[in-house]
C-alpha cells in the first residue's frame, strides 16, 4: 500500500462516525458503476437506525477478534 493512501486512511479513521460514513458513500460513488451499489430503502433504513444506536449509546458491540472468527469460519479463511 502506498503512504498516501495509507496517510489517508489514517486519517479518515480520525474521523467522527458520521463523517466516515459520509466520505464512504462518497467513495462508493465514484466507482465506475455505483449503480451497482445503490442501496434499497430497506438497507438505507437499517444503516440509519445503526447510526442511531451508535449515536444514543445502546449499540451493542462485539470483539474484532470474535467477528472476524465467525467470518473465518463461515466462508473458510
Amino acid at each position: 500500500m502506498s503512504t498516501t493512501v495509507e496517510k489517508v486512511r489514517d486519517e479518515a479513521l480520525s474521523l467522527s462516525v458520521s463523517e466516515r460514513a459520509s466520505l464512504a458513500h462518497d467513495l462508493i460513488l465514484s466507482l465506475e458503476n455505483p449503480a451497482d451499489f445503490e442501496l434499497s430503502r430497506e438497507q438505507e433504513a437499517e444503516i440509519a437506525r445503526r447510526v442511531q444506536s451508535v449515536r444514543e449509546g445502546t449499540a451493542q458491540g462485539r470483539p474484532v477478534a470474535e467477528v472476524f472468527a465467525d467470518i473465518r469460519a463461515r466462508f473458510g479463511k
